[in-house]
């Protein structure tokens, strides 16, 4: 797809405020298969029942990188067993995560940038390609406030390291929104959200956020680069 395709997206989607309506436009596009992809946080929680809520035809799938908090199992347990909805489940390559481990050791991603990104790559970037292989539209729970290589994204980009359409229907929405929603609609949520973990991903590399600290400060804690894993190139 191209830019002119992109920036023509946008236009029209940039009046629109309702979640329903976002939705809408975007099944109207007739853009080809669509997947949407969650790590169970609240953002992603709140995609996850309005496509259940309204049944509409999006697969839903997850990564589970092997190095989840229990917490997080068990958000994913009791989401399937509410929502009656599958979530379709995408780990690591196990050769690849054996070789790893046995070469630098379980815990190598704090010893350099370098090496967690190669964590990163093996347990997340390896099994998202699989899980986004055929798909050409891609959801996230992405928003504006939750850093600032996020603040200039739009409702729609084409990531060119996956060769997709993303769609990031959430984009305006703050953290307020995000909880107020999942309040009302008694949608569940990982319990690490009400001890200081705003931003949930693997546990060794997840801590709880002081209050005046950056969403994404929790993650990477040790590092002081950019707070990414290469799911999501913001430069596309």
């Amino acid at each position: 797809m191209s830019q002119s395709q992109i920036n023509s997206l946008n236009q029209k989607a940039s009046s629109l405020t309702e979640l329903d309506d976002l939705f809408e436009f975007l099944l109207n596009q007739d853009l080809g298969s669509i997947a949407f992809s969650t790590s169970l946080g609240q953002e992603d929680q709140v995609i996850t029942h309005h496509i259940a809520r309204h049944k509409l035809p999006i697969e839903i799938f997850t990564l589970d990188t092997g190095r989840l908090f229990q917490e997080t199992y068990d958000v994913l347990d009791i989401t399937q067993r509410k929502f009656k909805t599958p979530i379709n489940v995408f780990a690591p390559n196990t050769n690849e995560v054996e070789a790893l481990v046995e070469k630098k050791g379980p815990n190598s991603f704090y010893d350099s940038v370098e090496n967690r990104k190669e964590c990163c790559n093996i347990r997340k970037i390896e099994p998202l390609k699989r899980a986004l292989a055929g798909k050409d539209v891609w959801i996230t729970g992405l928003r504006h406030s939750q850093s600032q290589n996020r603040a200039a994204l739009d409702f729609f980009s084409y990531d060119y390291t996956f060769n997709i359409i993303k769609f990031n229907p959430l984009l305006r929405w703050s953290l307020e929104d995000v909880t107020k929603y999942l309040e009302q609609y008694k949608v569940p949520e990982n319990k690490l959200h009400a001890k200081g973990y705003v931003s949930i991903g693997c546990a060794p590399c997840t801590r709880a956020i002081e209050p005046d600290e950056d969403i994404r400060a929790g993650r990477w804690w040790w590092e002081t680069s950019k707070k990414e894993c290469g799911l999501h190139n913001i430069k596309s």
